[in-house]
């Protein structure tokens, strides 16, 4: 049988349909000829004879009845034949996909597994890449040496390991495919950027494919674009990539791997990209100017990633993070040092995308729940398991603050991918109508003077460095309020307060997993707090309920 030539303007299932629908209607334009035919030949008949006219009448309507269950056998039989031909396509189909791995392999698991460089489940460095439930791999070895319970495969272009257990092989991963096989594009260019919309512009990179991923194809846009389906690409809805034959190869297919650590692919998210040179933070502003803290609209961690759309008198338009402001130009590196930096700086971080998600001390569902965390935040990863990743939470200020962070990757609530750090909102408190309002908001813009700077256990150094309750005890000391130096003695003071009613200035306390209080923040508004967070991110802004607080204080006294 020839190879068909598969149009990805239609589904596999429409397509079936029309061929039908057009046979069908052949069929029924040769049943209307022959009707048509029957009639003219009844008209020329003679009524000289009654009962010759009889006997004609008599054989024309037997005859009629003889073409007509005649037609009806061979529409059925072409219908039929017209099915038969359909699925003979779609055997095809599948045979040529499974016929291209000697030994096929389908990942069986809630969300994806690891794919690593080597057989080290504890290893975050050797992790290269994804595989997603229902994917295809080449199963070169089972039980390498000195590797129980591994297979060596090939899959999306990489070479690597997987755990044995979340692979089937044999029959049922053959029976498997039947009905994992779809229209994909296979990424033929070193790099390949997935966009927005189907247009180059500036600014609508939403992410970048590697040589010898697979995606799955919804619909050819035009002859240059196709529409690909958007899971594993965070936040995103309507997902494009070229279709030009120099890009990727248009045919049915199984899923592959995704690459993961090709630090490559984060040069591809930007379109003009430009590397923050800040050791801390550079205020991004809502105009192309100093206004002292009136235009600040948010901050730009040191080496984080933006696209640069535009210049204006030494000021870079810039977009990072969601967010659309100004950054001074001879702070930004560019070009070359952009890249150089940005392969530098890149690292492995997580985008929960679910509302809330239970976090847990050991990787296992049967582990106790000691905290959540929400959507919107990104958080740094400290290693993965197949099934679970361990987050960075942050250090506390008890001599130690170690416990396990994990969240379950089931139902592809977690998004693990290799990033910079990215812009964050952040309006500074504004001159207030009373005194107690303003006197908070000193507070805060204090505060905030100094994220970016280290986290050391057990200092109080607001430059050098300090831990989260030597952080916090520092800010309030420079405004004549004393609190007690550990976050579980400093959640005894002050007045309780609600997330409803606590202002900016009032301390937010989280604890470990055993439940003891052991980190504190302070509030700054707009839901977010000012933390010494961690030795790996310093004094950062998150979110306030970046994980579950345990108790929010008034120490202020208003």
């Amino acid at each position: 049988m020839a190879k068909p030539n598969f149009d990805f303007h239609i589904d596999p299932k429409d397509q079936e349909r029309n061929i039908m629908f057009i046979a069908a209607g052949i069929l029924t334009v040769i049943v209307i000829g022959l009707v048509a035919a029957l009639a003219i030949n009844g008209q020329k008949a003679t009524y000289s004879d009654s009962v010759v006219a009889e006997e004609a009448e008599s054989d024309a309507a037997q005859e009629l009845s003889s073409d007509v269950s005649a037609e009806t056998k061979e529409e059925m039989s072409t219908l039929e034949e017209v099915q038969v031909f359909t699925k003979a396509i779609q055997m095809e189909a599948i045979m040529n996909s499974i016929s291209q791995y000697s030994n096929l392999g389908i990942i069986k698991c809630d969300s994806y597994i690891n794919f690593r460089s080597a057989p080290n489940q504890n290893d975050l460095t050797t992790i290269v890449g994804m595989l997603a439930n229902g994917s295809a791999v080449d199963v070169l070895e089972v039980s390498p040496e000195g590797a129980p319970g591994w297979m060596h495969v090939r899959s999306g272009g990489m070479d690597g390991y997987v755990s044995a257990p979340y692979v089937v092989t044999g029959d049922e991963a053959v029976t498997l495919a039947g009905s994992l096989i779809k229209p994909r594009a296979t990424v033929l260019a070193d790099k390949l950027r997935i966009r927005s919309t189907p247009e180059i512009i500036d600014g609508n990179t939403v992410g970048s494919a590697a040589k010898g991923e697979k995606y799955e194809v919804v619909k050819r846009v035009n002859k240059d674009w196709i529409m690909i389906a958007t899971t594993n690409i965070d936040n995103v809805d309507l997902a494009y990539m070229s279709a030009s034959d120099e890009n990727v190869s248009l045919s049915y297919g199984l899923d592959e791997a995704k690459s993961l650590n090709l630090k490559q692919k984060v040069l591809n998210m930007y379109d003009n990209l430009g590397v923050s040179l800040a050791s801390d933070y550079i205020n991004v502003r809502s105009a192309p100017k100093e206004d002292g803290i009136a235009n600040i609209i948010g901050k730009f961690p040191g080496y984080g990633g933006c696209n640069i759309l535009g210049e204006e008198n030494g000021w870079y338009h810039i977009k990072s993070g969601g967010i659309d402001g100004y950054v001074r130009a001879d702070l930004i590196a560019t070009g070359q040092t952009a890249q150089d930096l940005a392969l530098q700086n890149a690292h492995v971080m997580a985008l929960i995308n679910t509302q809330s998600l239970n976090v847990r001390s050991q990787p296992s569902t049967d582990s106790e729940a000691w905290t959540q965390v929400t959507s919107g935040q990104r958080y740094d990863v400290l290693n993965q398991l197949d099934g679970w990743v361990e987050l960075d939470l942050g250090d506390g200020d008890d001599s130690d603050s170690s416990q396990g962070s994990f969240v379950s990757t089931r139902d592809n609530n977690v998004s693990v991918t290799y990033a910079l750090q990215e812009a964050i909102e952040y309006y500074p408190a504004v001159e207030a109508a009373n005194a107690a309002a303003a006197f908070r908001n000193k507070i805060v813009n204090y505060a905030c003077q100094f994220v970016g700077n280290p986290y050391v256990w057990g200092g109080t150094s607001l430059t050098h460095g300090a831990d989260c309750s030597g952080f916090v005890q520092s800010v309030l000391k420079n405004f004549g309020i004393y609190v007690p130096r550990v976050s579980r003695d400093q959640a005894q003071a002050g007045v309780k307060v609600t997330s409803d009613n606590m202002k900016p200035g009032d301390l937010v306390f989280y604890a470990n997993s055993s439940g003891t209080i052991n980190h504190v923040g302070m509030y700054i508004g707009n839901g977010q707090i000012v933390n010494a967070a961690s030795r790996k991110s310093g004094i950062r802004i998150y979110r306030w309920n970046y994980r579950t607080p345990v108790a929010i204080r008034n120490v202020i006294g208003d």
